[in-house]
């Protein structure tokens, strides 16, 4: 079986270097560029199966190049950045990245993310794929097979990791799901320090759903615990 690939973005070079390294290691097939053009000239070429991609470029914001990666590509984004801010947080996740890491960071914890993410199922060809009848619940609507949802019949431009975490819980509808619970599922990690990337996808996705009209109390925040989505 091919080695997952992995493409790094990184214009520092001690740094590149480094999580090249790191990830080579791991058994992972690693490209590195310095920069946005590159990028999106190497995920053109080579289509990677993850981006590990820094926030500060010299040619562009990564957020922006997140922005793109998400029209042209179904790969996982993971961020790098300095700016630990908490607007750094929502505003990158709100543009389509997967993770989150702040530097400077454990080269060890970064694999062990990397390889967390790249374990995450990916969409089913149709040709293979189970018959799912789609999941309704008043107005909204869940079809994983064509991994769309509809609010009153208009579709809901969602990420990879909002539609999980919307499919998750309407596959218990009504139940209490634990921002640990989540974390498994979508994650496929425990780390406990991702438990706020499970509330910044969380916002994005009631945001983006209660734009489409759906009742904001549809998902539900049961304090000091999780969601559950009311039937």
């Amino acid at each position: 079986m091919a080695a997952q690939s992995v493409l790094v973005v990184e214009d520092t070079a001690e740094i590149r270097e480094l999580v090249v390294t790191v990830l080579t290691r791991a058994g992972l097939d690693v490209r590195a560029v310095g920069s946005a053009a590159e990028c999106l000239a190497e995920v053109r070429r080579s289509a990677p199966d993850l981006v590990v991609l820094d926030l500060g470029l010299p040619d562009g914001d990564g957020t922006e190049v997140c922005r793109q990666l998400r029209v042209e590509s179904g790969c996982y984004v993971l961020m790098l950045t300095a700016r630990a801010e908490e607007v750094d947080l929502l505003v990158g996740l709100a543009v389509g990245a997967d993770g989150y890491m702040a530097k400077p960071f454990s080269p060890r914890e970064l694999v062990a993310r990397v390889q967390a993410m790249l374990r995450r199922p990916r969409t089913v060809p149709a040709a293979t794929a189970p018959d799912t009848a789609p999941v309704r619940l008043a107005d909204l609507e869940i079809d994983e097979d064509s991994r769309e949802v509809r609010v009153d019949g208009a579709v809901v431009d969602l990420t990879r990791t909002e539609f999980d975490l919307l499919a998750a819980l309407a596959s218990r509808p009504g139940r209490v799901l634990q921002r640990e619970t989540l974390l498994r599922e979508v994650w496929r990690t425990e780390w406990a320090g991702s438990l706020r990337l499970v509330e910044a996808h969380m916002s994005n996705l009631r945001r983006k759903l209660q734009a489409a009209g759906l009742a904001e109390a549809q998902i539900r925040t049961v304090r000091g615990v999780g969601y559950r989505l009311v039937a």
